[in-house]
């Protein structure tokens, strides 16, 4: 079994729309929070705004953390093809300074093809992951973290 891995991610709405990274993989279009894993010796705000600099190119400004998930693959849909990852996230809700627009970054993740907007409304015709998190994306977002569980 791996070292369970930390990682951060972004919760940016803006204008009732939700900030993702569009990728690929053999099954199709499918969405993220931007974020990444956490480095040795680096604090989540350290991590969370080198990822977003990285995948969206933009420097976010982190506020409250919102979510907190446990993904142990073994127990979800990908288990034949990462069965030992075991990550625990941190979502944070983060904003954009004004004059910043968020595009491919300098280091975008290897599935990556780009950045969008998705209406929160819509959230459930796309793959987006963790799947979770669709039903607690209503404005205003509360502020107090939830754990979600182990889920995909």
């Amino acid at each position: 079994m791996k070292p369970v891995r930390v990682s951060v991610k972004a919760v940016i709405i803006q204008d009732d729309k939700l900030l993702v990274t569009k990728n690929t993989d053999p099954w199709g279009i499918f969405y993220l929070l931007p974020g990444g894993g956490q480095m040795p010796g680096e604090s989540l705000h350290e991590a969370l705004k080198r990822e977003c600099r990285e995948e969206i190119g933009v420097e976010v400004e982190i506020g409250d953390l919102v979510f907190i998930r446990d993904y142990i693959a073994r127990n979800h849909e990908f288990a034949e093809i990462e069965p030992d990852i075991h990550q625990i996230e941190l979502m944070f809700l983060c904003t954009l300074p004004e004059d910043q627009v968020p595009h491919n970054g300098v280091q975008p993740d290897t599935s990556q093809i780009s950045v969008e907007w998705l209406s929160l409304r819509d959230l459930e015709t796309h793959r987006i992951y963790p799947k979770a998190i669709k039903r607690y994306l209503v404005l205003p977002i509360q502020t107090r973290a939830i754990y979600l569980g182990d889920v995909n």
